[in-house]
């Protein structure tokens, strides 16, 4: 992975701290490196594809970032960094905005197969929303994309077959400024695969051609095929595109990252990646020093011991939230802001929000009042005084329930568990707000997926941005828009605003500075009074690297410490 060291530089001096003080202790000749590293992170490992809505959810980015690589990658402060391992991307000039892709000659998948063009056809066509089947209320999208933001506004995907060029070609009038977040690592799937498990020559052709019978195979594939069950794999259908390949996946052993032998770039300084995830035992993992790299958010694991460790907790790119239904309990608006009124967000930043640091400005500093935009942005401060009036403990909240119905109601809140963060933050909120008459209930579980929100199966989810358990976040908050966005994967609660929409479109090609802040402003006061979420507080992460760790850099993002991990090496 060649890195852009403008990017790094950028990672801001307490990342830089915690690589250093990881590394510190290292140098010593007299120690042999450790051939295989346990990495302990809180996603939930359910799906290769991270492009699906089940992985995106899940944490893939913080898993297989180095295995399923693409032209960028989230860096540590959550910005794109290209992957010039991978292929280059420019932006070609002219009245449409145009990107060629050139993917590496010698790039080549595990199982042999090379790289190609057909990829990024694939990508596109399942996340740009394009492909429909019916459904019993109309159209329904044969994919199950996790976001269709900045694909939808392609209008193509030149390709030859086998290539290794693309030329990407937006919408005439359209014009996506984040565009490098697209194609990005753990996102773009082994289209060979598919086609070999459908029995047509390339993903290509039916893509190009429209053929419906042949898509839904394709996407019935795409977003079931890839779902990971422990000690259920086929290796066949898992080729890797970076330094690490799956080996393994079982409930002892845990997910088996081993050196991918056909990897064109650097080689990994560490042969063997073992990843733990939330469902892993995490603290008792800590305890027999089967990890030498934690990644989770902070207080989740209750008093753990970390002697051993290079630690810190750090505030997070990830939005801590409570993301609501806009059915059942609250699908009246009213009960929604009663809600919001009863929740003491204030008391949770305060005692939940910055464990270990006080941050006086920028990220982690005070309650989060956007959704969409981070306290350290330029904009933050002259937009984010809508939800000044909702910092909890409002005198009104009562008032506010029982006009709205919601008194004398229940709202039950999931989350996955283990965390003790959140059953303790579950249960402050329970406690403020029963003199409104509202009863909260702990809808915590082992196999809590924020789907659940979807079903009906609880009124909110309590997690980072988009509802992830476990590392979340960009520098440019694309999975934040897209949780908001009618009809998008990632929007659990199925919110739906065509202004929001519209304004959301907007801001993603504008750069005139005075009509984003003026956009912005619009967009919080719409979504305060719409009150499909309430943002908390940039979520805390404990991030700690095993004493001897060279390389470790904190990434407090949806790629998690893992970002690097074919950098890692471990001394003992």
């Amino acid at each position: 992975m060649k890195q852009d060291q403008t990017g790094l530089r950028r990672a801001g001096v307490a990342l830089v701290a915690g690589a250093l003080a990881a590394g510190a202790l290292a140098g010593c000749s007299s120690k042999n490196q450790v051939p295989s590293i346990g990495y302990g992170v809180d996603a939930v490992i359910a799906s290769y594809n991270g492009s699906s809505t089940l992985g995106a959810n899940s944490g893939a980015a913080a898993v297989f970032s180095r295995v399923l690589t693409g032209f960028f990658y989230t860096g540590p402060d959550g910005q794109p960094v290209a992957d010039t391992d991978v292929g280059t991307a420019k932006e070609v000039p002219g009245d449409v905005q145009t990107i060629q892709y050139r993917l590496s000659p010698d790039g080549t998948y595990s199982d042999g197969i090379p790289t190609s063009c057909d990829d990024l056809v694939l990508t596109w066509a399942a996340r740009s929303g394009r492909f429909t089947k019916a459904g019993p209320g109309g159209p329904v999208p044969l994919f199950d994309a996790a976001s269709t933001d900045g694909y939808r506004d392609i209008e193509r995907v030149d390709c030859q077959p086998g290539s290794k060029d693309a030329t990407v070609v937006f919408r005439p009038g359209k014009h996506y400024t984040q565009w490098k977040t697209l194609f990005n690592a753990s996102e773009v799937m082994p289209a060979h695969v598919i086609a070999t498990q459908v029995k047509i020559p390339n993903v290509v052709a039916p893509v190009q051609t429209g053929d419906q019978p042949t898509l839904e195979k394709v996407a019935d594939f795409w977003n079931n095929g890839w779902k990971l069950t422990p000690g259920k794999l086929d290796p066949t259908l898992l080729p890797s595109s970076g330094p690490y390949r799956i080996d393994s996946f079982g409930d002892k052993d845990g997910l088996v990252l081993v050196k991918n032998e056909k990897w064109w770039g650097n080689q990994p300084r560490t042969p063997r990646i073992v990843v733990w995830d939330r469902h892993s035992g995490l603290k008792a993992k800590v305890s027999d020093k089967s990890i030498g790299v934690l990644d989770v958010g902070a207080g989740s694991l209750g008093d753990v011991g970390l002697g051993g460790f290079q630690q810190q907790n750090l505030p997070g790119r990830g939005v801590e939230q409570l993301t609501l239904a806009t059915g059942g309990v609250f699908g009246s608006l009213d009960a929604r802001r009663a809600f919001a009124l009863c929740v003491p967000r204030q008391g949770l930043f305060d005692k939940f929000g910055h464990p270990g640091y006080d941050v006086k400005l920028g990220l982690g500093a005070g309650l989060l009042n956007s959704r969409t935009v981070q306290q350290d942005s330029v904009y933050y401060q002259s937009i984010s005084g809508a939800g000044d009036k909702y910092k909890g403990g409002d005198a009104t909240a009562s008032q506010a329930a029982s006009s709205s119905g919601l008194q004398n109601q229940t709202v039950r809140i999931g989350y996955v568990q283990p965390d003790e963060r959140r059953a303790a933050m579950v249960a402050a909120i329970a406690d403020a707000c029963k003199a409104s008459g509202i009863t909260v209930i702990d809808a915590g579980a082992p196999d809590f997926t924020a789907a659940q929100l979807s079903d009906g199966k609880v009124d909110a989810v309590l997690g980072g941005t988009a509802g992830m358990p476990g590392p979340s976040g960009t520098l440019a908050a694309t999975d934040a828009i897209a949780a908001l966005r009618t009809g998008a994967g990632l929007n659990f609660g199925h919110y739906g605003n065509g202004r929001y929409d519209a304004i959301a479109d907007q801001l993603a090609a504008e750069d005139n500075s005075v009509t984003v802040l003026n956009l912005l402003n619009e967009q919080e006061n719409l979504l305060w009074s719409d009150m499909p979420s309430i943002p908390l507080f940039a979520a805390p992460r404990t991030i700690g690297f095993g004493d001897g760790m060279e390389n470790g850099i904190a990434s407090p993002t949806r790629a998690g410490a893992g970002w690097n991990m074919d950098r890692w090496v471990l001394k003992r």
